[in-house]
């Protein structure tokens, strides 16, 4: 199962940590995806969703 929403689809960025010197190094941005029971097509299965679908609603518990 990938790093990302399974309702949205949101996944990682990448960037660049940047110190005082101005040197950067990659970094990565994850999103903050829950394990969840949710019911998906009648039935309730453990799905990986942000938080934000869950805060918005679209997400309906088991």
């Amino acid at each position: 199962m990938a790093f990302a929403c399974s309702l949205c689809g949101k996944k990682r960025l990448v960037g660049n940590n940047v110190s005082h010197a101005n040197n950067k190094t990659k970094r990565v941005f994850r999103p903050n995806l829950q394990r969840i029971r949710a019911l998906v097509d009648g039935a309730a299965r453990r799905v990986r969703v942000c938080t934000r679908c869950l805060r918005s609603g679209l997400v309906k518990k088991a």
